[in-house]
């Protein structure tokens, strides 16, 4: 007997204006980008530079995840944009792992923290249980996707806040590693909502589904807050370029902040009570709009659009 679930539409309802999600072969040139691309900032640098260490991995894993589920997937549309999404986070894994190579050569070796990452999504969150946690396979793969729609919801936000940080655009930043971000960024709030339907789509029936998006949300939030400090904790110790071992400071990272160099700490937190609502959906995240207007104008996604066409009439 089949343990697929029924079909059944989404717990929240998906918006009636529908956005294609496709992925975009971009490429970047690292030859000329500072190790600290934003000016007399290596703070904020570092912060930032933790998506570095975390996203190869992670999106490695979120694609992994996903492949697994995508058999019980009835709806052609979400199916659709399931496969959009796998597209941009594998492009997204591997332009963030090529950065990983540039801090290598400018003598910053992040491998001593990776392999902690690559651990936690290979092992421990990996296709079985860890430590022989007796659940069964089915509840081990919603927990998992539970986990990753409430990552997407941080990525939601931290792209919405990438492409209006104005902050960044006054500290002169590498103009090569600011379009990544903001490339990444629009990209995450045009496929904000995908996980979080994948896994209303997959979860079972309420009030399970509801509740188990609650753990994935309070499992989440603080382990990226761990992993976050410590990453830059980490950046800043081995940094080649500091006169002397420097230390991750709350006080220069709020500095930072005032700066317009990073979130702040309200956008970043409230997006968790908004993300436990029942009547939720990541379509209220961000704008669109804006995403969408950024990925025309990037040079990096215009000249991936450029080839495609070269290719197309060749």
């Amino acid at each position: 007997m089949s343990t697929s679930p029924t079909p059944r539409p989404p717990h929240s309802p998906r918006p009636q204006e529908h956005h294609p999600i496709a992925p975009r072969r971009v490429s970047f040139d690292w030859r000329d980008t500072p190790l600290h691309w934003i000016p007399d900032e290596p703070t904020a640098t570092h912060v930032i530079n933790v998506l570095h260490l975390l996203l190869p991995a992670g999106e490695r894993w979120f694609v992994k995840v996903f492949k697994e589920a995508l058999p019980q997937v009835r709806d052609g549309e979400l199916l659709k944009d399931i496969k959009g999404f796998m597209g941009q986070e594998a492009t997204h894994s591997v332009q963030h792992a090529y950065v990983l190579d540039h801090l290598a050569h400018q003598g910053l070796d992040t491998g001593p923290y990776t392999r902690h990452v690559d651990f936690l999504f290979a092992y421990l969150l990996g296709d079985k249980p860890p430590f022989g946690i007796p659940l069964p396979g089915q509840e081990w793969l919603r927990f998992r996707l539970s986990l990753i729609a409430a990552i997407e919801q941080f990525t939601a936000v931290l792209g919405n806040w990438v492409l209006a940080a104005d902050g960044l655009d006054r500290a002169t930043p590498d103009p090569v590693m600011l379009d990544l971000l903001r490339w990444h960024g629009a990209e995450e709030v045009e496929h904000r909502a995908v996980a979080f339907d994948m896994y209303e789509h997959t979860g079972g029936e309420a009030p399970a589904r509801y509740l188990r998006r609650v753990l994935g949300m309070s499992v989440t939030a603080p382990v990226l807050l761990y992993l976050w400090g410590w990453g830059a904790a980490y950046l800043l110790r081995h940094d080649p370029q500091l006169a002397t071992r420097s230390r991750y400071s709350l006080r220069e990272h709020n500095r930072a902040v005032r700066k317009g160099l990073l979130p702040t700490w309200r956008e970043l937190g409230s997006a968790i009570p908004r993300y436990l609502r029942r009547s939720y959906h990541p379509s209220q995240e961000g704008s669109l709009r804006t995403a969408v207007a950024y990925l025309a104008s990037s040079p990096a996604a215009r000249a991936a659009a450029g080839a495609v066409g070269r290719a197309a009439l060749s």
